[in-house]
């Protein structure tokens, strides 16, 4: 049974969070999502800055 991803250092930029996580090979990743209702943007990124770029750049259009 796969382990649940555990996320770390999660921060909000609007609606959009931003959070660490380990992916099943042992690989740090990180991922932005965003919260808003009928908003289906979500993207993993190799690097924390270009995460957090992406979630200050999220423009939702639902």
């Amino acid at each position: 049974m796969p382990r649940p991803n555990r996320f770390t250092n999660v921060v909000r930029f609007g609606p959009v969070q931003v959070g660490t996580y380990y992916d099943g090979r042992g690989r740090t990743k990180h991922v932005a999502a965003c919260t808003a209702p009928r908003c289906d943007f979500s993207a993993d990124y190799h690097g924390r800055p270009a995460a957090e770029l992406a979630a200050r750049t999220h423009r939702c259009n639902p």
